[in-house]
């Protein structure tokens, strides 16, 4: 992860999303992706994802419930998929149906959340 790119992101607010922008374009989204821990990849519906491993249930559903508060605080909303052991986060702006700033910057708020 580069730190300074990821700091940068950490440092951003969610800004909320009108529907009126366009999703950022493969370069940009690329550049940012490079700013967060390497798990973090674009899967092929064009969505951030990565999933974190936990010893249970609990563990998982512990860090997902961190990440409701969060996800309250910025005012953007991950989809959370929790199984045994894993807890699963798929970003993207629903409102424009691809990537934005915003979900970068959840990602890297997301990664600094104790597990």
């Amino acid at each position: 992860m580069n730190s300074a790119s990821s700091s940068l992101l950490f440092n951003k607010t969610c800004k909320p999303c009108q529907g009126e922008e366009s999703p950022l374009e493969d370069v940009l989204s690329n550049a940012l992706l490079q700013g967060l821990d390497p798990l973090w990849t674009i899967n092929s519906a064009g969505h951030l994802q990565k999933k974190y491993i936990f010893r249970d249930f609990v563990c998982a559903m512990h860090f997902a419930n961190q990440i409701t508060l969060l996800a309250e605080a910025e005012n953007h909303h991950p989809d959370i998929k929790i199984s045994f052991g894993s807890c699963e986060i798929e970003l993207w702006t629903h409102k424009i149906n691809g990537l934005s700033e915003s979900d970068f910057i959840l990602a890297a708020k997301i990664d600094l959340l104790p597990l």
